[in-house]
């Protein structure tokens, strides 16, 4: 079986998508050997992360050929990539992050799509209405011209058939994994070694995601607040730590703090290496998750891989990304929040228990069994449901 991807995606983004189109490519081309992989990729001086996909030399890479594709490679992604997708004689054109070329039934091929959050219809202010329009184009219009359509949550796919009127039975639920190297043990010589480096507290809790309004950390540092303000010692000895991308919305937080007296609670890094994260993990008491929406939330999964305690927060997909592995709260609700921060800041026993249902639950998204829910949804195609 021949198999197309729009791999955009794949080669130019660090985070999100990125991850996710690279752990497609990987878990096909690891298992799958015997298909042959085709990747469209509008850009051949952009691909910067291709090279984090191990079986990479599998994969067959195409780019904009002619004149006017080589001008136009937005427009090559979108409509001419067609022609080459039909030329290759490819069977399944899987668009991995949202969209299909617009014209993707000239393809003569069956299309499927990844539909991962429609949080710019459920969240708009977090959008420019420009941003808005287009997604909402692109995304309706790829989920009425697909044969199938892959969810990364039963929560998407709530979203999906309520905003577009999709058919339950056309969207298949798969679970995006994450990289194994978080639940493999690490020694002890580069857990002190990561310790030092980044000058890491002996306890603290772990955040890692971009910090941006959408990711609501304040709602942490106003718990910490909260305690301070009803005479709760823990808002003095609770330590966070925040891996992600600097941000005005970092400012802000730290504004709040020191305007509160907790300066020194909170630690950024904003230049963190992707080798350095499972350390991270592995280095804390507990992982803080307090997104107000997501549609599916890997860095939950990954403390859950790590044995790492959690806390996400209530109303959207959080609590199939973490599991028994996690405490849930309200993402407006500050004293919830720091009653977690508090309980599991000082319960030894409890974190142990987490660590161990987090690990448990971690084992529904192993490579094999996500692998069988993929083939499934492609088997789907070949038998024209």
């Amino acid at each position: 079986m021949r198999i197309g991807f729009d791999a955009k995606r794949a080669a130019q983004n660090r985070t999100g998508l990125g991850n996710y189109s690279r752990f497609v490519l990987r878990l096909l081309s690891q298992y799958e050997p015997e298909n042959e992989y085709h990747l469209y990729i509008p850009d051949e001086r952009r691909t910067p992360y291709l090279n984090e996909i191990p079986t990479l030399t599998a994969l067959r890479l195409h780019f904009p050929a002619t004149g006017i594709w080589r001008r136009l490679r937005s427009a090559w992604r979108v409509l001419g990539v067609t022609k080459d997708v039909r030329r290759h004689g490819i069977d399944i054109f899987h668009g991995l992050s949202n969209e299909l070329p617009l014209n993707i039934r000239r393809a003569g091929c069956k299309s499927i799509v990844t539909i991962h959050d429609l949080i710019f219809i459920s969240h708009p202010q977090y959008y420019h209405p420009i941003d808005r329009w287009i997604y909402g184009y692109k995304f309706k219009r790829a989920c009425r011209m697909a044969d199938r359509i892959i969810a990364v949550s039963e929560y998407t796919k709530r979203e999906i058939i309520r905003n577009y009127g999709t058919p339950a039975e056309k969207i298949d639920v798969v679970y995006q994994g994450c990289d194994p190297v978080f639940s493999k043990e690490i020694a002890r010589e580069t857990l002190s070694e990561v310790k030092e480096r980044y000058r890491l507290p002996d306890r603290f809790i772990l955040y890692v995601g971009s910090i941006e309004e959408r990711k609501n950390l304040m709602v942490v540092a106003r718990a910490l607040a909260a305690m301070r303000n009803d005479g709760n010692r823990d808002a003095e000895s609770i330590r966070m730590v925040a891996v992600g991308r600097h941000t005005p919305y970092e400012d802000k937080i730290k504004e709040f703090l020191a305007g509160n007296g907790l300066a020194d609670s909170f630690t950024f890094h904003n230049n963190v290496p992707y080798a350095d994260l499972p350390a991270f993990y592995r280095l804390s008491d507990a992982f803080v998750y307090p997104s107000r929406i997501e549609g599916f939330g890997i860095p939950l999964l990954e403390a859950a891989s790590a044995g790492i305690p959690a806390i996400g927060c209530t109303g959207s997909c959080l609590e199939e990304a973490g599991g028994k592995g996690a405490i849930y709260t309200d993402p407006d609700d500050e004293r919830q929040m720091a009653d977690a921060l508090s309980l599991l800041w000082n319960d030894a026993g409890l974190r142990r228990r987490m660590a161990d249902e987090g690990r448990i639950h971690a084992e529904r998204f192993t490579d094999d069994r996500l692998l069988a829910d993929l083939m499934k949804a492609y088997g789907k195609l070949s038998a024209g449901c």
